[in-house]
């Protein structure tokens, strides 16, 4: 083995020993740069106040265009946010997160059906398909692949970054406070920016292999063992964090538990509605 090779094998097995809190068992983990990106991703809110160069930000969406997307509809926009009072405001409607405020880009990401139903309106064509679950279920998935592309870019690139889906606890007031036309909904926010060295973020664990990966066929629930090493390694993660340990299972739990848990998102139908998402 070259001095290359074991290097690569060294920095695989920790960066995957991070992400599950185990030993990987995996001698052959293939490793590059791309991998590196993805396998110590964490999620920062904590931020230098340096703005993001417009030439990371068009990069940065330049990488999500890049994605796959569904019969190149290309149904997703994006809107960048850094006036401060703005970013307050979208804070505020996201729950009180103060990352949204305190970073230097908010991105809010969407699904947008409008464009192609002005393009019909403007040429006389029908965009009825428009109207069907099915579209807004292509833009919310494109704007979701457009998304973590432009996430691998940036932090590729030396940036943090985290996901914000509070942008739909108040979907109606996210709209007007973007200025969003009918059939625009935005599907979740990221806030961008150098990481902050005295808060360093962490790699969290996730769900062992074995309970997401099926073969050929889904082979049902991961067994109470899987679950309850995970739920310790969690608390683990957590109690290093400095937040309450109560492991994945639990917390997860917490979180469905009914409507009451779901921010003001349970009325999601009817912000869509309100948005012109007809939803047949």
């Amino acid at each position: 083995m070259t001095d290359v090779q074991s290097t690569s094998r060294e920095a695989a097995v920790a960066a995957l020993a991070a992400r599950y809190r185990a030993d990987p068992k995996q001698a052959d983990t293939p490793w590059n740069a791309a991998l590196a990106t993805l396998l110590t991703h964490r999620s920062v809110r904590a931020y230098r106040p340096d703005p993001v160069p417009p030439a990371v930000l068009r990069t940065a969406v330049a990488a999500a265009q890049s994605a796959p997307t569904s019969s190149n509809l290309q149904v997703w926009s994006v809107v960048a946010v850094e006036d401060p009072a703005r970013k307050a405001r979208l804070a505020e409607l996201a729950g009180h997160q103060r990352h949204v405020e305190t970073c230097p880009l908010f991105l809010v990401w969407l699904a947008d059906l409008s464009r192609l139903r002005v393009l019909g309106s403007e040429r006389g064509r029908a965009t009825d398909g428009l109207d069907y679950l099915e579209s807004l279920l292509v833009a919310v998935v494109d704007a979701s692949l457009a998304a973590q592309n432009a996430v691998v870019a940036l932090e590729s690139l030396g940036y943090g970054t985290v996901y914000i889906g509070g942008m739909r606890n108040r979907p109606e007031e996210v709209a007007a406070t973007l200025g969003l036309p009918a059939d625009v909904v935005a599907v979740f926010g990221l806030c961008v920016g150098l990481p902050d060295e005295a808060c360093p973020a962490s790699v969290k664990p996730r769900l062992p292999v074995e309970a997401v990966l099926h073969a050929e066929c889904y082979g049902g629930p991961p067994s109470a063992d899987l679950v309850a090493g995970y739920d310790a390694a969690l608390r683990s993660f957590q109690l290093e964090q400095g937040i309450a340990a109560n492991g994945w299972s639990d917390t997860a739990l917490q979180r469905v538990r009914g409507p009451e848990s779901l921010s003001g998102r349970h009325r999601l139908r009817e912000a869509l509605a309100a948005r012109g998402f007809a939803l047949k």
